[in-house]
């Protein structure tokens, strides 16, 4: 088992334990990294790019574009979690991606994926877990956009990134570090984004309003919050 073990590794072993045959093979896939600074594109809708990345380090975010040039968040990607994998079976990219922090990412061509699949199936049904999480929180922010208030939509979105952050050992029950503005949240949760955070700030500690933003996730000098 590597010395460190890195945050996607811990999160597909709450799935199933990965041998060493299957730890071997994503430390293989995560080998060749590289930076990306905070707003670069790593995936554009429609692009055949054939490839996923794993978010080593950092936030990500996937989202459409409008044609009037506004832009729906679809999910928040945090460190441990694939960057386009729908692609990869998709040929096309159906939505963008790009850092939402300076962030690492090591990218995975296709066909390695598929071949992955074939050679390892416990550690591919372990991806699909992962990926079937990733399409649960989605519906979760649909049901959100159309049946919960603004401090409660709010509220579960924070529940949410602590939760997720906590199963990769970057959170704990206390709070976590959290790089977003006050204002990135409306892309997520619609406008009642930004009127939800302001309405749970008397409930949180500190508030978003009062706390300047750290340029890594891993950083403890960002909003926390518990």
């Amino acid at each position: 088992m590597p010395a460190v073990e890195s945050a996607l590794a811990r999160k597909l072993g709450r799935f199933a334990p990965l041998g060493r045959d299957e730890l071997a093979a994503l430390a293989a896939l995560e080998a060749e990294r590289r930076p990306v600074a905070a707003g670069a594109e790593l995936v554009r809708e429609r692009e055949a790019g054939q490839r996923a990345f794993i978010l080593r380090d950092g936030w990500a975010c996937c989202y459409k574009l409008l044609p009037d040039g506004g832009r729906q968040v679809i999910d928040v990607r945090l460190p441990g979690d694939f960057v386009g994998l729908r692609s990869v079976l998709l040929r096309t990219a159906d939505h963008s991606a790009a850092a939402v922090t300076d962030a690492v990412v090591a990218e995975v061509p296709a066909r390695r994926m598929l071949e992955l699949f074939h050679e390892l199936p416990r550690l591919g049904a372990a991806i699909l877990w992962a990926a079937s999480r990733d399409e649960a929180v989605v519906v979760e922010h649909l049901v959100g956009l159309g049946r919960r208030d603004a401090p409660t939509r709010t509220a579960h979105f924070l529940v949410e990134l602590g939760l997720r952050l906590e199963l990769v050992g970057l959170g704990t029950g206390a709070g976590f570090a959290c790089p977003l503005n006050q204002y990135q949240p409306a892309d997520v949760l619609g406008d009642a984004g930004q009127i939800g955070v302001e309405q749970l700030g008397h409930s949180v500690t500190p508030r978003w309003s009062e706390t300047s933003c750290s340029n890594s996730a891993s950083e403890s000098t960002g909003p926390v919050w518990v």
